[in-house]
């Protein structure tokens, strides 16, 4: 009896679903069902009990499945303890990216990391959308803000300033706001997630808060595709400052209102539990905050930001 057969039976319990435990492990269904059979022909029972609209548990898969996740559990713990004694780096990172971050800034570092760590294969999933770990098949997350749910563990890689921005040529037509609420006379650039368009900006100046209403004639679900637009001098962005740094630095884009202070939030990478958590992670953790504080470091030096974002 195969440990992958075991994983299989283990998905398949899990989403009551063959088909979806397939795609989860990222297998053929086919394969997925010969794994079950194997097991099945293994301990002479059936563990599910399938009709043409359903899959259940069978009362020897009820018995079994308990003690299969436990021993399972055992042998990953085991193997892990093995690897962290050794800081073996190797295995299969999957890891899902926000879409702008991703394409435009940690790639190249993935693409480094691989190089100098040759054992280490690769699999990225670049998407804004909220990330399933159960349903987008991946096991750490580089994502804006700090884990919302409590069974998740995190480690936080930085501050992250969020910046309004906007090309020169884009102001050398529309004029330089001097207070938020001039605004309302620009277009803004909007993100657009789960049918909800992000067109109320929030600042801060000293302890006063102001709440703009944005007008304007683009949205997108794609962060990637915002900045784009902002570069291309189309409207006005609140964006985070790794994902234009590049931008503000050669001059593409300009920090509008530095005095007021779009929402700030931080970089994290988030696993769904402590077996994700693999040398390989905590060393890719080291390169994320190396790499980013290299980049707030040159915002800092350039003044586009102050050196607290880097406590």
């Amino acid at each position: 009896m195969q440990l992958a057969d075991l994983q299989v039976i283990l998905k398949v319990a899990k989403f009551r679903s063959i088909t979806d435990a397939a795609a989860s492990l990222n297998m053929q269904t086919a394969t997925a069902s010969a794994a079950i059979k194997r097991v099945e022909r293994a301990l002479g029972a059936d563990l599910f009990i399938r009709t043409t609209r359903s899959l259940r548990l069978s009362s020897a898969g009820e018995r079994y499945i308990p003690h299969c996740q436990q021993a399972l559990d055992m042998l990953n713990k085991a193997k892990q303890h093995v690897k962290d004694d050794l800081d073996i780096v190797d295995g299969e990172l999957r890891i899902g990216i926000s879409s702008d971050l991703g394409r435009n800034v940690v790639i190249p570092w993935l693409d480094e990391f691989m190089q100098n760590h040759s054992a280490v294969s690769l699999k990225v999933n670049l998407s804004d959308s909220n990330i399933d770990f159960y349903r987008d098949s991946i096991d750490i997350a580089l994502r804006y803000g700090s884990p919302t749910d409590s069974n998740m563990y995190g480690f936080k890689v930085c501050n992250v300033p969020r910046l309004l921005c906007a090309s020169p040529d884009y102001l050398a037509r529309q004029g330089i706001p001097k207070h938020p609420h001039d605004l309302v006379t620009y277009h803004g650039l909007f993100y657009q997630i789960s049918d909800i368009i992000h067109d109320v900006w929030h600042f801060s100046h000293n302890d006063e808060k102001f709440k703009v209403k944005m007008r304007g004639n683009r949205a997108g679900n794609d962060g990637d595709l915002v900045r784009r637009w902002c570069v291309a001098g189309h409207g006005l962005a609140t964006k985070s400052s790794l994902d234009v740094a590049s931008h503000l630095l050669s001059g593409e884009l300009v920090n509008v209102l530095p005095d007021f202070h779009p929402t700030a939030t931080e970089l994290w990478i988030i696993c769904p539990s402590r077996q994700s958590i693999t040398p390989a992670v905590r060393l890719l953790r080291d390169t994320f905050r190396t790499k980013c504080h290299a980049i707030l470091q040159q915002l800092v030096n350039k003044g586009i930001l102050t050196s607290d974002v880097l406590a």
